[in-house]
């Protein structure tokens, strides 16, 4: 699998999920089961290094604004939700946060940025072809802390400088 098959997967359950982050999860799934165990694993390892990538700073103070919160519970699900957006929310979100106020047409708190489910998808489709667990995908340990420059999340002045468009566009 390469990071253009990637993308297409991602898109194209969101797409059949008509946006709805829990129901992408279980069309991810399905979708899934289609395949070899080995190109769910591959799916699994481009999900991982996507999922690790996003663990910084700069994004928890985005999904800090946007969830006006975020627990570390609630950044990893967010994360998840940032893959299933696809590829050009994720660069873009990935590239400079704040861009988040033009790249998402709206963002509804209650329903976006928790997609906790969709990390799983692949360890769960693996499971039912195989009968056993995903195995190791010899990935790196994510660092123990957020790459970037530390943030206080509880903060808002420091939030309203750091991410202008995502404040004045979710906040004000």
């Amino acid at each position: 699998m390469d990071e253009t098959e990637f993308w297409e997967i991602v898109d194209s359950t969101r797409e059949a999920a008509g946006d709805d982050p829990e129901e992408h999860a279980d069309v991810l799934f399905e979708r899934l089961l289609g395949f070899d165990p080995d190109y769910v694993r591959d799916f699994a390892r481009h999900f991982e290094v996507r999922y690790n990538r996003t663990y910084h700073w700069d994004l928890w103070g985005a999904a800090w604004v946007l969830l006006r919160g975020a627990s570390d519970d609630a950044f990893d699900s967010f994360r998840c939700w940032l893959i299933g957006q696809g590829r050009k929310v994720y660069e873009g979100a990935v590239h400079d946060p704040d861009a988040l106020a033009d790249l998402l047409d709206d963002f509804d708190e209650e329903i976006d940025g928790d997609a906790e489910d969709l990390g799983y998808a692949a360890d769960d489709a693996y499971e039912q072809l195989t009968g056993g667990p995903l195995p190791d995908l010899g990935m790196p340990d994510p660092p123990p802390e957020p790459e970037g420059e530390p943030l206080d999340l509880e903060d808002d002045t420091a939030l309203a400088k750091r991410f202008p468009r995502l404040w004045e566009r979710f906040r004000d």
